[in-house]
């Protein structure tokens, strides 16, 4: 049998595919694989993670990790199974998202750490340093997006992403897929669908901008950058400023019962005068010594510079670890299938296995919740012939309002 050169080098990358860290919560070892943050909030503020499939899914044994308690912050890390270094290697996350509690405000994001031996597993929260931060992040209606920001070494900075990716906000699993090519560029996937892809220089501000305005540059004074003026021909007409604004209704009469000495001078109430054509003003025209909107003369940057390693992110001694530190207002977010590799067909095919075959029963599993929560109600429509009931015919105590105020 031949095979075609696509499939041989399909099969090569395959083979040659490193996966750093794979979880998929299905037994009880993974207390042990993951250590929470003990010592990054009091305990008080610290929400319980519950190992479960959730409200509804594919196989009730297929579990994952979830959010338990209402209004708490959450930490959680791991350790690679090795450190992942990003000279010249591909980078993918991936992970899946379960929304079961109609979230409001509460992120959803992972997180890919370096430390090595002294990564701060119980510290570790919301100030620990990362090189991606990646996945959903909802707070209200309008702020509904898949976060991507990425450490720059030189900066010494954390990037966000330059433009804004949605996310997915239902109560179903969606998978996130994070891509870092070395020719620094970048590729992100919502339920195997592209939804962004660029070059990190375009999306990211790795660099510097590689022109600046020049500071020795100014606007001359004699510059006109007024594009309109008055006419200077223009003339207001007489009695122009003679029209009121407003007039004496000329409908109005004094009332028959009105009394001068009483009531003071009758006046007729006052209209807009129809014939009042405002503030005057000249009209205007082309300004001829307009030059003009000044451009202030732009000068390459001394300090621009290339970086061929920006996608670089874990630094030269690697990312280490893995992690979730979140808030969530309204808990119930699930997550489940975790992979970090230097392949991207290899996580396409771990989706293949995962998400791709639990997405239609856990659909319908949930769709069967609903009907049955659906059909359980009441139909406030039908009020049980309330209409036909005749309140003068009810039998009601008399009650004597007097001797209640009396008991006041």
């Amino acid at each position: 049998m031949k095979l075609s050169i696509s499939t041989i080098l399909a099969l090569l990358q395959s083979v040659s595919a490193e996966i750093y860290f794979k979880e998929q919560f299905n037994d009880e070892g993974w207390k042990k694989r993951w250590t929470e943050s003990s010592k990054w909030k009091p305990k008080a503020e610290m929400g319980k993670w519950e190992h479960t499939a959730g409200q509804w899914y594919a196989d009730e044994a297929d579990k994952g990790i979830k959010t338990g308690e209402d209004a708490r912050f959450y930490g959680i890390s791991a350790p690679l199974d090795k450190p992942f270094v990003s000279d010249g290697k591909v980078l993918v996350i991936q992970y899946t998202v379960k929304h079961e509690q109609d979230l409001d405000c509460g992120g959803a994001y992972i997180k890919l750490l370096p430390g090595g031996k002294k990564f701060p597993k119980e510290e570790f929260g919301g100030d620990t340093e990362y090189a991606i931060m990646f996945g959903p992040d909802i707070c209200g209606s309008s702020n509904k997006k898949t976060h991507v920001i990425l450490r720059s070494h030189e900066k010494k900075e954390n990037l966000l992403i330059k433009k804004e990716i949605p996310c997915e906000s239902d109560n179903m699993s969606h998978l996130y897929t994070l891509v870092l090519h070395p020719d620094n560029t970048f590729e992100v996937f919502v339920d195997n669908k592209s939804v962004r892809e660029g070059k990190l220089e375009d999306e990211f501000d790795f660099l510097e901008p590689k022109e600046i305005k020049d500071p020795d540059a100014k606007k001359p004074d004699d510059w006109v950058d007024v594009a309109k003026i008055p006419d200077p021909e223009d003339k207001k007409p007489d009695g122009w400023d003679d029209i009121p604004k407003f007039i004496p209704d000329p409908e109005a009469k004094k009332p028959d019962d009105w009394d001068d000495e009483d009531d003071g001078e009758w006046e007729a109430p006052m209209l807009d005068n129809p014939e009042y054509k405002g503030e005057w003003k000249p009209k205007m025209i082309k300004n001829p010594d307009y030059k003009g909107k000044w451009e202030h003369p732009m000068i390459p940057n001394p300090k621009y510079k290339h970086n061929e390693g920006m996608y670089k992110v874990c630094g030269k001694d690697g990312c280490t670890h893995l992690g979730f530190e979140l808030w969530q207002v309204k808990s119930g977010t699930l997550f489940d299938d975790i992979l970090v590799t230097d392949s991207l067909d290899e996580a396409k095919a771990f989706a293949a296995e995962t998400w791709e075959k639990k997405k239609t029963p856990e659909k319908e599993m949930y769709d069967k919740i609903q009907e049955e929560k659906k059909s359980s109600e009441p139909d406030m429509g039908d009020m049980g012939g309330m209409d036909d009931m005749d309140f003068d015919d009810m039998d009601m105590p008399d009650m004597d309002m007097d001797g209640m105020y009396d008991e006041f």
